[in-house]
C-alpha cells in the first residue's frame, strides 16, 4: 500500500511509485503511435476521413465510462471489505487479550495468545500463497494434522478447545467463556470473508467485455479525431488511453487486495501489529518494530 503525503503539483506530474503509468506505458504508447500513423494517412488522403463522425464515439465513451465506474466500485469494495476484515481481526485479538487476563495459569494463556498470532501469520500466508506451515509453526502450541480442510480454522478450533478446558478447570467463568467464544466466531467470519474475496474473482465476462471495449475504443477513436484535430490527435489519444487503461489496471490490482502489488493491503504490517500486541501482553521485551514504508510502499 502506498503511504505518502498528499502530493503537490510537481509530485502529481512526476510521481511514479504507486502510479499505474509503468504498467500501461507500452499499451498507451502503441495506441498513440497508431493515432500518429492514422493522422499521417489522413493528411495524405483526407477524402477517406471526410464522413467519419465523432458522435458514435461520444455515446460509446459515455457507456464505457459508466461500465468502468461500476467495475472500479466493485473492485474497491473488495479492497475495503478486506481491510475492514483485517481491522476486525486486530480488534478481536485485542479483546481476547483483555478477556484472558483472568487466566491464572500463565502457560495456558501464553498458548492461547501465541496460537492467535499463529492464526494471523497463517491467514496472511494463505492469502499470499506462501508456505502456511512455515509461517505459523513458530507460534503454534500444536501443529494441525497434515491434510486439514482448513489450516487456519483448525488453529481456531484448537484455541476454542483450550478456552473450553480453562472453563472446565474453573479459570474462566461461564460469562467470560461465552465472550471468548463470540470473539472466536468473529475471527471465523474474518477467515471466511478473506477466503471469499481471495477465491471469488469478479465474473470473467465483465472483465473480458471491458478489456475488448477499451481496446476497440482507443484504436478506432483516432479515425474520428484525425480530421478535426490533426496532429493534436496523438496527444489526445495518449490522455484517453492513459485514463481508460489506467482505470482498468487499477481495478485489476484492487480485485485481489492480498497480493504484492504496490496498492494491495499491507497485511505483513497488520500481522506485525497483532504480533506486537500479543507479545506485549505476554511481557516480552523488546517488541519487534512496526514495519515502515520503504520508498512509500508499506507491505
Amino acid at each position: 500500500m502506498i503511504v505518502r503525503p498528499h502530493p503537490n503539483l510537481i509530485n502529481v506530474l512526476l510521481a511514479l511509485k504507486g502510479s499505474i503509468a509503468r504498467r500501461i506505458a507500452k499499451r498507451s504508447l502503441l495506441v498513440t503511435l497508431l493515432a500518429a500513423a492514422i493522422v499521417l494517412v489522413e493528411s495524405l488522403h483526407p477524402d477517406y476521413f471526410a464522413k467519419v463522425s465523432a458522435t458514435p464515439f461520444t455515446l460509446l465513451g459515455l457507456s464505457l465510462s459508466i461500465f468502468m465506474s461500476f467495475r472500479n466500485n466493485a473492485c474497491y469494495d473488495r479492497w475495503y471489505e478486506a481491510r475492514k476484515a483485517w481491522g476486525e481481526m486486530i480488534t478481536e485479538t485485542r479483546s481476547i487479550i483483555r478477556e484472558t487476563q483472568v487466566i491464572k495459569d500463565e502457560a495456558v494463556r501464553r498458548s492461547i495468545l501465541r496460537d492467535l498470532c499463529g492464526f494471523a501469520h497463517g491467514l496472511n500466508a494463505t492469502l499470499r500463497r506462501q508456505d502456511v506451515q512455515q509461517a505459523a509453526q513458530p507460534w503454534l502450541s500444536r501443529m494441525p494434522a497434515p491434510g486439514s480442510a482448513s489450516f487456519c480454522d483448525t488453529i481456531l478450533r484448537e484455541v476454542g478447545r483450550q478456552c473450553s478446558q480453562a472453563s472446565d478447570s474453573g479459570q474462566l467463568n461461564e460469562w467470560r467463556y461465552t465472550l471468548l467464544a463470540n470473539h472466536l466466531s468473529v475471527l471465523s467470519r474474518v477467515l471466511t470473508a478473506c477466503d471469499r474475496i481471495k477465491n471469488t474473482p469478479l465474473p470473467f465476462p465483465y472483465t473480458l467485455l471491458l478489456h475488448r471495449t477499451i481496446y476497440l475504443f482507443c484504436i478506432l477513436l483516432p479515425f474520428a479525431m484525425a480530421e478535426p484535430l490533426g496532429w493534436m490527435t496523438p496527444l489526445f489519444i495518449a490522455i484517453v488511453s492513459y485514463t481508460f487503461f489506467g482505470l482498468d489496471a487499477i481495478s485489476n490490482e484492487l480485485e485481489d487486495p492480498f497480493g504484492y502489488d504496490e496498492n494491495d493491503l499491507p497485511t505483513d504490517a497488520l500481522v506485525r501489529i497483532i504480533e506486537r500486541d500479543i507479545l506485549d501482553a505476554l511481557g516480552v521485551a523488546p517488541l519487534p518494530p512496526l514495519l515502515e514504508p520503504v520508498e512509500f510502499v508499506l507491505t
